[in-house]
């Protein structure tokens, strides 16, 4: 990375390949050849699966696209190819296999269903990657991020100095260098600034001193880098993130958004290439502790039905499933509401996977699925915890027949704690 937030790609291009020769197995671990070998086209997915649930299309679905990526691979090494020279994938089938994979949220909910426990959430990325390197992407709101990153440090292109300034209070200090760092991320910097917003002033009630990077150091985590199979940047991002925070002699990062958390969690020390010098917290983690340790407390009352979804990174990809609930439940007179379908179980609020913008019309659908939902259940708000989450399903409610109020669980949530007595 470079002065001005920029991180620095052209030492390490994207790696490009033949579209439809080749190996299609370069990105994947044996542990990931082992899980496409396993896949019996059970169709248990499906019952899980939310781009089938609004759109319908099997040839979509987890299992047709395992199976076509098995084709490309038999097509390419199998004993037919080796035997009789012609290996090469059919340029049809990989078109169709790419708006698959890509048409996918990455929610997890099929990996969850799996009755052979095929990992997806992990998997498709790797499968995205090797489209990738094929040239197969033609998304160019996908295939232009790398370059915003470079240029602005997040993946909107979005000023590098309204990263933290239309939001974030001025009645919260912020040390130069603290044990405890904030990490507030891209999407909720510059899309869901209540919620970051939310995170800073319970900071504050919290009281332990924290620190920050600037606005110019404080770049994409890397997730959607990650996410949509654009892997080159990954390790350059973490390095300088991780020894940035390093720096300031920081013990534990806390962030909120799921994503962010996500890969900081599961792949930065492989990004790295050993174990963080600090541990990451979701910020509901935190403030769980803080309500236990009574740093905080509420005392205020709040007579509503709260209906809280589970983000998929944060649920099935990180396991955080109870902290959210303690910090709802905490709050005096509140009833809490479930969705048929919640923690490990959770429906994706079709956010998700980094293409919320490519499939439009499918992420608004399912964001709908949750908005009718929750107004079924009779709930007073649905309380959010993802900023992706926070954008769409407030967008899908535009000129939708249902109508609900929509917070974060911290926006929600600073406007009740108080600074306790432990």
């Amino acid at each position: 990375m470079s002065d001005g937030g920029k991180v620095d790609t052209r030492k390490d291009s994207q790696k490009v390949r033949p579209a439809c020769g080749g190996s299609f197995t370069e990105n994947l671990s044996p542990l990931q050849l082992i899980e496409l070998d396993s896949c019996t086209g059970c169709g248990e997915c499906l019952k899980a699966c939310p781009v089938q649930e609004v759109t319908g299309r099997p040839a979509i679905s987890p299992p047709e696209k395992i199976r076509m990526f098995r084709q490309f691979i038999k097509a390419t090494a199998g004993l037919k190819a080796r035997f009789l020279g012609k290996n090469e994938a059919d340029r049809k089938l990989l078109e169709e296999f790419t708006r698959a994979v890509f048409e996918c949220t990455t929610c997890g909910a099929c990996g969850q269903q799996c009755t052979v426990g095929i990992f997806t959430q992990r998997l498709w990325p790797y499968l995205r990657k090797e489209m990738i390197e094929r040239g197969m992407v033609d998304y160019k709101l996908l295939t232009d991020m790398p370059e915003a990153i470079r240029k602005s440090g997040n993946p909107y292109n979005s000023p590098t100095e309204d990263r933290y300034k239309p939001w974030f209070p001025e009645s919260v200090e912020v040390l130069d260098k603290a044990e405890i760092a904030y990490y507030a991320g891209c999407s909720g910097a510059y899309q869901a600034q209540p919620m970051v917003r939310g995170d800073a002033l319970v900071l504050g009630t919290i009281g332990a001193p924290f620190t920050m990077l600037s606005e110019k150091d404080e770049v994409c985590c890397g997730f959607p880098l990650f996410i949509s199979g654009q892997h080159d940047m990954l390790e350059e991002i973490t390095k300088r993130l991780v020894e940035s925070y390093a720096a300031k002699g920081v013990k534990t990062l806390i962030c909120s958004c799921p994503c962010c958390v996500n890969v900081m969690t599961r792949h930065w020390p492989s990004f790295y290439g050993r174990e963080l010098p600090f541990r990451v917290l979701h910020m509901t983690q935190y403030v769980s502790a803080a309500l236990k340790s009574g740093k905080i407390a509420v005392k205020r009352q709040l007579r509503e039905r709260l209906i809280y979804h589970d983000p998929c990174y944060l649920s099935r990809g990180v396991g955080i499933i109870e902290e959210p609930r303690d910090v709802l439940r905490s709050i005096p007179g509140v009833e809490l509401l479930e969705f048929e379908r919640h923690g490990l179980n959770s429906r994706c609020c079709g956010a998700g996977g980094a293409v919320r913008k490519v499939f439009h019309e499918n992420a608004i659908a399912m964001g709908r699925l949750a908005i009718d939902e929750a107004v079924e259940k009779k709930a007073d708000r649905l309380v959010l915890s993802c900023p992706a989450c926070y954008g769409k399903v407030n967008e899908a409610m535009q000129d939708h027949k249902n109508r609900i109020r929509i917070v974060d669980i911290m926006e929600l949530f600073s406007e009740f704690v108080e600074r306790g007595n432990g």
